[in-house]
Order: structure tokens, then sequence, then C-alpha cells
């Protein structure tokens, strides 16, 4: 503004000059000249002195000059050609800025003295097209409404070209675009100018924004143009409803989440802005109050969290719809259906249901025989509700699938009650989970008792010792057997199996209680007599039908020291006094008498041994204590008693000890009777030899034929005795008598090499000794004359024997 005020004072001050010039001096007529604008500097407009007719020789005494009318001197004047040359560039829209027309003239004074004159020159400066078309703005922004129609116009700036005429603005163009175009209009003025024209219907979702490019084209040549950018920016009408992501959501959750666990968070799109794009979400009337219980939704984010405990099994799936509405003046709303699938947990045991079940069962029960039916089930479901059962290893049982989750428990191997009353049962079942859970019953399964055991004594052979003397009805023994089967089946009854021994029934010796097995004696046994018993009890349980089982029983009698010994030698017709005579002149060491003791008792009780109780000289005798023999310790002197008295004890071993005496007078005679020797032959008193062998020969007869018959007897006796399972074996000095036998009624059979000296016997006639070696573990037997006969002589008495087996 300020360089057009200065613009136009100096046109002022040129118009003023003229004018005072044309006042005081002659003017002449104005010299016009046409130059373009932007010359070089130095170029020549024209020769002004030729023009004017002025000599070009006196220019510079005349001091010719050029005034220019302002503040700048555009054209000067060279004085020694006269030539108008430009002296600085000319801008012609600087110089003539405004566009009233389109002509712009620099006028100028030129002077010269001598006489003073003064030239009116005026000089046209004409257009180029050296400026180019620009907009006042070179950014236009436009807010146009998305509901606009299509031929709507709006107006656009204009561009400026401060050229004129053709160099000015003579066209514009918009860039490429399907929705706007454009309409020059052109001015009163001749100002050209664009409308902006909607031709295609605007869509802020698709295009919020269209930025254009309009061109400003001059007519110059060449052409010159400006641009400018216009920004369209679409107005949002809120028509379009929020979107979701999905149509359609399928959802797993987990049962058991937490509490407040984000399920899902919805994203609902509204292809608006402002207010029409802010979204609310909600349920629709379509989704259950169930489903809105167990899930929360937030209305301004669309997060769907947990709001209750889920459980698979009571709710496997949840359906649901959401809406989302924008907050536009007509509110537009979209809609999604979410499922959501519970995703089963492994929280549930399996369980167990005894649907029948049979005890107690037989322990004889068939193989494959159904004792149980059992289901299991698992609420959870894919592995989770798979479920395995199985009952411990090592039972005689097995499981049998019989239908879908049912089993059948069978018996796959014999039972036997006495081994296993019963079987605790346990069925465990296990799913397939991880971790996997499992749940347990446990059953009592009892066996019923089958009579399939035979009663069993804990021996098979029972040896019962029995002191004889005992007492009728004693108590010997309790061979009780034992039967594992329970009730009836295990009741015993026992028998003694009878059996004859002599002509004499088992049931009269021995009696059984039928209910423990308790063995009694019925009599008083002697040892002497009988010695062992041999027979059979049975037990018998009272199942049906009943089984039993004998065992053999061995009575053995045991001897007590119940006998004395018996003196059988020296003989003694009555009392206990045997009178002997021997030589006086018996030399030292000869054998006086043989004392000789029998004892019916066996092996210990038995045992015999000597001792003087009372005797005349103790210096003169000495007794054996094991073989009774009395001998002479030294020879008789004139000074010894001529009878001598000597009191004898046979003792056996028992407890207590059992005797018996004998008082032995000697008397010393002087004869020529021998003493006793021990040389094989057999002295005797000369008047009775005779005799003697003649009893010797009839006695040793009679014993041998007695021997035979007995023999004979014993045999016939074995043979219809039963044959025993074991033999007893002969007892040592066990005394066997006969009744009606003619040996004497003391018979010793013994093998024991104590009898092996000798037997010394009375006769009728006198006096016999029998000295004979025996062979060591000989048996042999010693009948000796009956006792307590009364006889006063031995007139009567049998002849005693010696037989050697």
């Amino acid at each position: 503004m300020a360089r057009l005020i200065h613009q136009y004072s100096c046109t002022g001050y040129v118009f003023i000059f003229l004018f005072l010039s044309a006042i005081m001096h002659t003017v002449s007529p104005v010299t016009h000249y046409s130059v373009p604008e932007e010359m070089e500097e130095g170029s020549v407009v024209a020769n002004l002195a030729i023009d004017l007719g002025l000599d070009v020789k006196t220019l510079n005494n005349r001091k010719m000059r050029v005034d220019l009318v302002g503040n700048k001197k555009y054209i000067d004047i060279n004085k020694d050609t006269g030539e108008l040359f430009m002296q600085e560039r000319i801008d012609r829209e600087l110089l003539c800025p405004l566009k009233t027309t389109t002509t712009c003239f620099l006028r100028l004074d030129a002077t010269i003295e001598n006489p003073i004159r003064m030239f009116n020159i005026e000089v046209e400066i004409t257009d180029i097209n050296d400026n180019a078309p620009h907009f006042r703005r070179g950014t236009m922004h436009l807010d146009i409404s998305e509901s606009s129609p299509v031929g709507e116009r709006f107006s656009l700036n204009n561009a400026a070209d401060p050229d004129v005429g053709t160099n000015s603005v003579n066209n514009y163009h918009l860039s490429s675009s399907e929705h706007f175009s454009i309409e020059i209009q052109t001015g009163r003025d001749g100002t050209k100018f664009a409308d902006l024209i909607l031709k295609k219907a605007l869509d802020r979702e698709q295009q919020a924004v269209h930025n254009l490019i309009l061109t400003a084209v001059d007519g110059g040549v060449p052409t010159r143009t400006g641009t400018a950018s216009i920004i369209v920016r679409v107005l949002d009408v809120n028509d379009n409803a929020p979107s979701f992501d999905k149509d359609k959501y399928i959802i797993d959750v987990m049962e058991n989440s937490p509490i407040g666990s984000l399920v899902i968070q919805l994203n609902a799109t509204d292809l608006d802005e402002g207010s029409n794009s802010d979204i609310i979400y909600s349920y629709s009337l379509y989704t259950s109050e169930r489903t809105q219980e167990v899930f929360n939704l937030n209305p301004e984010n669309g997060e769907i969290r947990v709001k209750e405990m889920i459980n698979y099994e009571d709710f496997k799936l949840y359906d649901m719809e959401v809406i989302a509405s924008d907050k536009g003046p007509n509110s537009l709303t979209g809609q999604s259906t979410l499922t959501i699938q519970v995703a089963d947990m492994n929280d549930n045991h399996p369980e167990i249901s005894i649907k029948s079940f049979q005890s107690p069962i037989k322990e004889n029960i068939e193989l494959d025989t159904v004792i149980a039916v059992v289901s299991v089930s698992d609420k959870d479901s894919g592995d989770n509700g798979v479920v395995d059962l199985h009952i411990p290893d090592n039972m005689p049982f097995k499981l049998r699938e019989s239908s879908d989750n049912y089993y059948e428990l069978v018996v796959s191997e014999p039972l036997d009650r006495e081994r296993v009353p019963e079987y605790d049962i346990t069925f465990t079942v296990t799913d397939r989970g991880s971790p996997p859970l499992s749940d347990n019953e446990t059953m009592t399964l009892e066996l019923l008792d089958v009579n399939d055991n035979v009663p069993k004594f804990p021996q098979s052979f029972y040896t019962i010792r029995v002191e004889e003397n005992n007492a009728p009805g004693a108590l010997l023994s309790s061979p009780t057997a034992f039967d594992p089967d329970l009730h009836e089946n295990q009741y015993l009854v026992y028998f003694i199996l009878e059996r004859e021994i002599a002509n004499t029934s088992m049931s009269m010796l021995f009696s059984i209680n039928p209910e423990n097995g308790n063995l009694y004696a019925l009599k008083t046994f002697d040892y002497e007599i009988e010695k062992e018993f041999l027979f059979h009890i049975e037990a018998r349980d009272s199942g049906s039908p009943p089984l039993s089982s004998n065992v053999t029983v061995h009575i053995i009698i045991v001897d007590q020291n119940d006998n004395a010994p018996v003196i059988v030698s020296p003989w003694r017709a009555h009392g206990s006094v045997v009178e002997e005579k021997i030589p006086r002149s018996t030399d030292k060491g000869s054998l006086v008498s043989k004392v000789i003791a029998l004892d019916t008792d066996s092996v210990h009780n038995s045992r015999i041994t000597y001792q003087f109780l009372q005797v005349t000289d103790a210096t003169l005798f000495s007794l054996d204590q094991y073989n009774g023999e009395i001998r002479t310790m030294r020879m008789f002197s004139y000074r010894d008693p001529r009878h001598q008295r000597l009191v004898v004890v046979a003792k056996d071993n028992g407890q207590p000890a059992l005797s018996a005496t004998v008082t032995i007078k000697l008397s010393t005679v002087e004869t020529a009777v021998k003493t006793y020797s021990d040389m094989t032959e057999v002295p005797l008193e000369y008047d009775i030899f005779s005799d003697l062998n003649l009893y010797l020969v009839i006695g040793l007869g009679s014993v041998s034929f007695l021997l035979l018959i007995t023999i004979l007897v014993t045999i016939v006796i074995k043979c219809q005795k039963p044959k025993p399972s074991k033999a007893a074996p002969p007892c040592r000095n066990s005394v066997i008598s006969e009744g009606n036998s003619t040996i004497a009624d003391s018979t010793l059979v013994s093998n024991d090499a104590y009898w092996y000296s000798m037997f010394l016997a009375e006769t009728r006639k006198g006096k016999m000794v029998v000295r004979q070696p025996v062979p060591k573990g000989s048996r042999y037997i010693v009948s000796s004359l009956p006792r307590g006969t009364g006889l006063t002589d031995t007139s009567g008495s049998a002849a005693s024997t010696l037989q050697v087996w």
C-alpha cells in the first residue's frame, strides 16, 4: 500500500511540473515511445535528439537532461549520442499496480538550456507474461456434508495474475476426481473464477477427505500457471450402523474360571464419526437371564467377563446376542451372536455304583459266575469323562465289560474258604484326565463253607505211653483232629475202630469221648501181662455227606517197679534161711554160693544188685554185687567160727527200689567134699550121683517136649491174630506166664549177659551146681521151681533147667 501511495505521489509531482513548465516556457508536443517491461539496463529506447531535431553536438553544452517524475529514474539520455536508454529495469506491475486499464505510461520531461526548452516524453510500458497466476490462499478448505445432493455448487477463491490482457488468468483446471468438477465464471471486470460442482454423491465412510488441485492458467505465450490445494472434508451423517468384527463368535471358556476373568472383548465399529460412532453394548432380549447372570457385559468397551462360577456339568453352552448402538440423533444398531462353549475341566471324580452284589456265596461256586454288576460314570467329558475300572491283582476275580460303562465281576479262579474266608474287593475307577482323578469302593465278599475238607490229625501216628497199674478211667491222651470247615462241617465225632486182641474188643479196654477225642483207659493194665496195643481212631465230621479220616494209636504199657525181686537161688524150702555146708579146707577165691534173684519187671526195674546186710566175718567172704557170687577172701583158720551167718539183700533199680533177702548159714565141715570150682564138671555127693543123672535126663526131655508144644501153640495164636502195624520189640527180662506148662511157674527169658554164670538149684537128694558159659547176645530160659509150695523137703521138686536159644 505504501508503494502504491508513493507511486501516486510521484505521478502527481510530474503533472505539476509539466503544468508549470507549460506556463513558464514553451512546451513541445508529447513524444511517444513504447517499450516492453523488463528491458535490460542500457537498452536503447530511441534517439531523442534526432526525434526532437536537436544538434547532438550541442547537447553537452546546452545541458540536456531527462527528469523522471517519481523516485526512480528508469530512463536517461546519452548526451553524446542523444539516445534514450534504460537505466533500470522496469516492472510494469510495480510501476502500474492498479489494473484499471491495460496501458501503463512512464512520462518524462526532457530539458535543454540556451535557450531553455522542455520536451514531454511518454513511454508506454507494454506488458509481457512475466507473472504466473497465483491464489491468495494456497490451500482452500471446504466442509461438505455427505448428504449434499449431486450438482450442488461451491465457490472457490479465484487466482490473481498481475499481468494484463491475455497474459492474465485465462482458465482453470481441476485435478481428476469422480466426485467433483469445476465451472468457470467471468466477472463483469473480466476476472475469471471457478465454482466447484458435486457430480457424485459423497460417502464419508468410503472417503472422508478429498484432496483436489485447482490450476489457474493465463493466456500468455508461453502460458503460466498457478495452483491451489482444495481439501474437501466430508461431513458425517449418521448413515452407518455399528458393525461387529464377526457376525457370530464361538468362544471356549474353561469351567471354574475365576470370577472376573475376561471371556472376550467385543469390538463393534461405526463408520460414522463423532457421536455417530460412539457405541454402547447391551444384551438383546434373546439372551437368557441365566446367561446374563453368569456373564457380565461392559456397555462401554464390550468386555464380557465371568460373573459367576461356571460349571460344565450344569451348562455346556451359553448363547447370547449382543447389540451395539451408536449415539447418533437417530441411533443405529448392529448385533452379533455369541456361543460360549464351556471347556470341561477334570473337576469331577468318577463315580461307582454297585447295581447288584451277591454275598455270601458258596466256596465251590462255578467259574465265570457273575457275583456283582458295577456301573461307572464321570460327569466330565472327553478324556476327563473316560474311565477305567480296576480291582486289585492276585484276586480270583476278573472284570468283564458287559455294556457301556457296565462291568460284571466274575469268578476267575477256584475259591477256598479255608484259605481265604472273605475278600475285601476294592473297585477303583480312574478317569483319563490330566491329572487323573479316581474313586474307589470296597465290597466284602463272604464265602459260605462247603464240606470239602476231611478232618486232619496233627500226627499220622500216635505213640502213647501208659504206666501200668493205671486207674480205670484215666485220661490217656487227646488225639484231636482239626477240620477247617465251619459249623456242622467242622463238628467232629470220634470213634475207636473195633478190633479184637486175644478175643478182647478194643471198646472194652479203651473209651473215647466222641466230642473232644479224649482217650480213656477202661481197665488197669499190667505190664507183665500186656505190653502194647495197636488200634485206629476215626474222626468224622457232621457234614453232608460226612467226611472222615483215621489215625493209628500205639499204646505202650510202661513198666512200674511193682514186683519185688524173687530169690530163686539158693533154693529155700520155706522161710528165708538157707543152710549150706562148706569144707573147711576151701581155698581162697572159691565159690561158696551164688545168690540169684529174679524180677518180673523190665529194664532198669529188673536190674538187681547184691550186697551183704550182715556178715559174721567181713574179711572171710566177698559178694559180687552184680552176679551174686559169694567167694572166700582167704582160707579158713582154726580161729574162725564153724558157723557163719550171711544175710544177702537183692535190690532192684526201681524208684523206689524193692528188695528181697536171703540168709545163708554156712557150716564148715571136716569132710572130703570138695569146694565149688570154676571147671565145667559137675561134682555131686557120692551117694546121689546115679539118681541125679536120671533126673537130669528126664527133666531135659520134659522141657524139650514142653518147649515144642509152646512153640506150636504160639504159632497157632499168631496166625489167628491180625498182624499189628508195628511189632513191639522184645523186652529185656520179660516174664511170660504159661498156666498149663509143666515148666516152673517163673520162666526168665533174657538176652542179658548178666545171667551168664550159673543156676543153683536144690534137688530132692542134694545140691547141683551147673556152671556153663553162655555166648554173648544169646537168649536163654531159666526155669525155677514154684514158689511157696510149702514143701519141707525136696522130694517132690521138679528139676530146674537152663535152656539156651
